[in-house]
């Protein structure tokens, strides 16, 4: 319950500094853990967030001996400060934009283990992109296609690279490049030291899956494959491979680093296998900042055919 002398004024820089405090001690998960980000002190941050508090006539969070948690106004307010600002750094670059300026911030999204393929040239695009917005700022998140186009969709990332993969309305997809994925085992599996591995002999053994739907979902249900692991990325599918209980779908080109020391192989017929298309995905034209179509332009170039 509100506090009866809760501060109900216009929002000053104090109080978006106390904000900025209680958003860092959430994303970090406790006022110890947000010290290093903040680079203040724990008695320091638990006063800024009990100022914060009183300023709001709320109680935010418990801690103690439980550890911090918040309570349901904390969460409702935390929602809130997000809101408030993405809002005041959207504000920030658009005037810069006037000004011809690329300033702000610049929140990607990217799917796992893409860095060794080497038909994906992100970091050209990075390298270009910097070249034209030094002053702005990188915030990269690495997540699976059921996180990131949601989030592209919501306005908390302007772009992401994801494979393509049942697309949605509300968002525009740009081709990129390809991925080869093959079917791996590891080195103790039962058919690891099988000269001929048929179909049959991998509809007989566990299989490991990405838990979302995407291509790898669609393929095991082509090919009939027994999945017995679900995963959310495709370092978890590597551990089960290598396991030796499990077999999985993997990027060549990152599988490539552990066929090199013995620890996988590929297995069953060459055709058991499928290609993914990555794409760029945002938001819609009207929605879709300069800052967002000028690191598009250098993704498109750095991937253009040569």
């Amino acid at each position: 319950m509100a506090h009866p002398k809760a501060w109900l004024g216009q929002v000053g820089d104090t109080d978006i500094r106390l904000l900025k405090v209680f958003k860092a001690v959430v994303d970090c998960g406790g006022m110890a853990a947000a010290e290093l980000e903040l680079n203040i002190g724990r008695s320091t941050i638990s006063r800024h967030v009990k100022d914060l508090e009183q300023r709001l006539g709320l109680v935010l969070c418990r801690r103690g001996r439980g550890g911090f948690a918040l309570t349901d106004e904390g969460r409702r307010v935390h929602a809130d400060t997000l809101q408030l600002l993405d809002a005041l750094e959207s504000f920030r670059t658009h005037v810069g934009q006037m000004h011809g300026e690329l300033t702000g911030t610049l929140r990607l999204g990217l799917f796992d283990k893409t860095v060794t393929n080497p038909a994906a040239r992100i970091d050209r695009a990075i390298r270009a992109f910097r070249e034209r917005a030094p002053q702005v700022r990188l915030d990269l998140t690495v997540g699976a296609i059921n996180v990131l186009e949601p989030a592209v969709i919501d306005g908390q990332l302007q772009l992401a690279i994801v494979p393509d993969h049942r697309r949605s309305q509300s968002l525009n997809y740009a081709p990129l490049f390809p991925e080869q994925m093959r079917l791996y085992g590891g080195r103790e599996h039962p058919l690891f030291g099988r000269a001929r591995v048929g179909l049959d002999d991998l509809r007989a053994v566990e299989f490991a899956g990405l838990a979302f739907h995407s291509p790898n979902m669609e393929v095991t249900r082509r090919f009939g494959l027994k999945r017995s692991a679900v995963v959310n990325d495709q370092e978890a599918v590597a551990l089960l491979v290598r396991s030796g209980r499990y077999v999985g779908f993997l990027p060549e080109h990152y599988a490539a680093l552990f066929e090199a020391q013995g620890e996988m192989r590929r297995l069953g017929p060459a055709d058991v296998g499928y290609v993914v298309d990555f794409v760029a995905v945002t938001r819609g034209p009207s929605s879709t900042s300069r800052l967002t179509q000028t690191f598009l332009q250098c993704l498109l170039a750095a991937h253009a055919p040569a």
